[in-house]
């Protein structure tokens, strides 16, 4: 059975999988193939921080009536990712090996911190709250991924 802990916790390890060769890319001074890697990274990490903002935070929300608690330190997390993603993009194009893989050390340590709750506080705290309607959530950010991927 597919559940919103399963498909989420599987997404975060392809976001790694792609952070790894990003950063073995600049690492290895090898720009092009970085910047390709680099650019799918940040692409998945786009498409899931949508999955969760657009459809699981407020499902949660709505469901469990407030906005504040862990989605509202989820968002914040979020918001320091993309300005450590925007640096690594930044470094990348300057060809600043450096500040790349130091941002990227940030963002990697942000990454397994922000994971560890999702995947053991947030999100089967989500699937007990959603209860029956949990599959229809996870089938919206399903669509939704699908619908970034393609645009």
């Amino acid at each position: 059975m597919n559940t919103i802990s399963h498909y989420m916790s599987g997404d975060h390890k392809q976001c790694d999988e792609l952070f790894v060769v990003a950063e073995r890319g600049v690492a290895d001074g090898r720009w092009a193939d970085a910047d390709a890697a680099y650019a799918l990274f940040q692409q998945a990490m786009e498409q899931h921080f949508a999955m969760e903002e657009e459809v699981l935070f407020p499902a949660f929300e709505t469901a469990a009536g407030s906005s504040m608690g862990p989605t509202q330190v989820m968002r914040v997390e979020h918001r320091q990712m993309r300005e450590l993603l925007q640096q690594m993009q930044q470094a990348a194009a300057a060809r600043q090996a450096d500040e790349f893989l130091g941002a990227s050390e940030t963002l990697l340590i942000l990454m397994q911190q922000h994971n560890m709750k999702e995947e053991q506080i947030l999100y089967p705290m989500s699937e007990r709250t959603l209860a029956a309607g949990g599959d229809a959530v996870l089938e919206r950010m399903q669509a939704l991924r699908t619908t970034h991927a393609s645009g």
